[in-house]
């Protein structure tokens, strides 16, 4: 058995028996030489083994070889008899590069493929760890950023382990030539106006030629720093219980009790826990100037990429960044569900023997869904006078962000009612039901 082999197996068996992985291994295949290399590897370990496998290759269509690719990639894992599914992907950038688009679409396509008790296989290693710790050096990275790569971390339902991440790109080119396998070269890799192909060809192999052992120490440092930050969060763990809610947001007066440094790892374990990216020392900054001590009668809001930080009854809330669907409306047809706009699920009104709405069928035929409050006012169930919706929201604590979210059922001008709210009094009680199917 090589040298790689050896490894790929020892890592392999390590985790597996650490996560009592009862399913299968699902292979991250691109068909570059470093997931040529495991494909092979994961041929000779399941013929040993007798273990499920399965490759997924991403087409994401950026490349005008993308069709040959995919076609090549599935003919490699019918020749090592190997499952194999392409899946094709569109790129939403949104402010992001197209590197970190790609990433994050290929990877959202594989979790698709890994379910509890799978590891899912990628083959990255010691040159691509060079990488990314240099990337987090540039960006001026704390320890989680310098942590760079783990060798195995959650995926999805299952584990992402990366077995070659202490085997050099030399070794894997290496073992591709003996072998005599074939792979595929993206010329973009080439490109070296990006700052990770910058470092692939023109940083590494200095830092190679001047200290051979440079892959080994940036490992190292990586792991070292890893520990670092489970040490901080293991000694805050009490800290962050007693600020964190059951809605994931954070109590602002518990923040305020603790040092800065304190109140900025918090506030970082926060983003972790929502696998968001680690905000930079300026963001945390501004989280707490601009939000938290933003004054009382303010509604601030601070944009990072894709979410918001938000402030709310003294609490912050990171929350996604959504269309403005104050404008849409659609009739209500009973018993049949409609879609509502920008992700927020189905709607639908249905016959119910002991419902909670009272309509009559010229009603009925009248019923619209609108998500804009302005000038609507109400009288809920159990309240002794109609109010303005604008004031219901804030008398029912709904965050200032959700208030042009949340279904208005109208009658003509009159408020039936705020899905998942409250029913209004002159139509509480009766045969109809409404169901908000969120996703």
């Amino acid at each position: 058995m090589s040298q790689l082999a050896d490894i790929f197996t020892q890592v392999i068996e390590q985790y597996s028996a650490e996560f009592s992985v009862t399913n299968k291994l699902v292979l991250g295949f691109s068909g570059g030489v470093d997931s040529r290399v495991m494909l092979q590897l994961l041929a000779e370990y399941r013929q040993s083994k007798g273990c499920d496998v399965l490759a997924v290759h991403v087409h994401h269509g950026l490349s005008d070889k993308a069709d040959k690719w995919a076609e090549q990639c599935k003919t490699w894992c019918q020749q090592l008899n190997i499952e194999c599914v392409v899946e094709r992907v569109a790129l939403e950038t949104q402010g992001q590069s197209i590197e970190a688009a790609a990433r994050e679409a290929r990877y959202n396509a594989i979790a698709y493929h890994v379910n509890s008790g799978d590891l899912l296989l990628v083959g990255q290693h010691a040159d691509d760890q060079i990488e990314t710790f240099l990337l987090a050096l540039k960006r001026g990275s704390g320890p989680k950023g310098l942590s760079a790569m783990a060798e195995c971390m959650p995926f999805a339902g299952g584990q992402l382990v990366r077995p070659l991440l202490n085997v050099t790109r030399e070794q894997i080119e290496q073992y591709a030539n003996d072998l005599q396998l074939e792979w595929l070269e993206d010329e973009s890799n080439q490109d070296t106006r990006f700052d990770r192909n910058y470092i692939r060809h023109c940083v590494t192999p200095l830092l190679t030629e001047r200290w051979s052992s440079i892959h080994r120490a940036v490992n190292r440092s990586a792991q070292l720093c890893a520990e670092q930050e489970s040490l901080l969060a293991e000694l805050l763990s009490d800290k962050f219980a007693a600020v964190i809610g059951t809605d994931n947001s954070l109590a602002i007066d518990g923040l305020d009790q603790e040092s800065e440094r304190v109140r900025s790892h918090l506030i970082r374990l926060w983003f972790e826990r929502a696998h968001l990216p680690m905000p930079s020392r300026e963001h945390l900054y501004a989280i707490w100037q601009q939000v938290a001590q933003a004054a009382q009668d303010a509604n601030p809001i601070l944009k990072l990429g894709d979410i918001e930080v938000r402030r709310f009854a003294g609490r912050l809330y990171h929350v996604g960044v959504s269309q403005d669907v104050s404008g849409w409306s659609s009739p209500l047809v009973l018993n049949q569900a409609i879609t509502l706009p920008d992700q927020l699920g189905g709607l639908v009104v249905s016959s119910a023997p002991s419902g909670q709405i009272s309509l009559t069928e010229d009603q009925l035929s009248r019923l619209t869904v609108t998500f804009n409050p302005e000038g609507l006012s109400a009288h809920p169930q159990g309240r002794g006078h109609s109010r303005k919706l604008k004031k219901l929201f804030q008398e029912y604590q709904v965050p200032s962000w959700l208030r042009r979210r949340m279904p208005i059922i109208m009658c003509d001008e009159h408020v039936v009612a705020v899905v998942g709210l409250f029913i209004d009094k002159r139509f509480s009680g009766g045969d109809y039901q409404i169901e908000w199917q969120r996703k």
